[in-house]
């Protein structure tokens, strides 16, 4: 028999940092008022949010790392944008931004959801921030709420004992 641990997105009683890049912020505010929609349509109360804006999506895994171990967030969500140039460094800045925020969340065991767009087009980017391409601030949004209740299950206590 298989069990499976319900996934749910309820954040009524949850505190939700959020690290949004300044870099691009047309499409990051977006993002940012996408996520939190989302936030306060799952319960989240607007004085469990906080907001954090950085420079860039460079910036992003270290302001992620602080607010995961402030010991105030029960779940992260990264925001940002990054899109392709005519250089090699759009490949750097995904690969450090994307990198780093796994990382923060391995190492900090606080659930992260990425919202940081790599897009080839400056119409790519505003389309996945509410347009016809969906809204990836509320998407990263709703994984991180979705995480941060799984991490609340008990790890065996939810599980059925197999019978002896």
């Amino acid at each position: 028999m298989v069990h499976e641990l319900p996934t749910a997105t309820d954040g009524r009683g949850l505190r939700v940092g959020i690290a949004v890049a300044r870099f691009n912020h047309e499409v990051t505010e977006r993002l940012l008022a996408g996520a939190v929609k989302a936030l306060a349509a799952a319960g989240v109360a607007d004085d469990a949010i906080t907001v954090a804006w950085v420079p860039g999506a460079f910036e992003l895994p270290l302001a992620c790392q602080w607010l995961a171990r402030s010991g105030r967030c029960d779940a992260v969500v990264a925001l940002g944008a990054v899109v392709r140039g005519d250089t090699d460094h759009y490949e750097h800045v995904c690969r450090a931004a994307v990198d780093g925020v796994l990382q923060v969340g391995l190492a900090t065991d606080v659930p992260i959801g990425l919202g940081v767009l790599t897009t080839a087009t400056w119409e790519q980017a505003l389309a996945r921030a509410g347009g016809e391409a969906g809204d990836k601030g509320a998407d990263a949004a709703t994984a991180a709420l979705a995480m941060a209740r799984l991490r609340r299950l008990p790890a065996v206590g939810a599980l059925p004992h197999a019978p002896r």
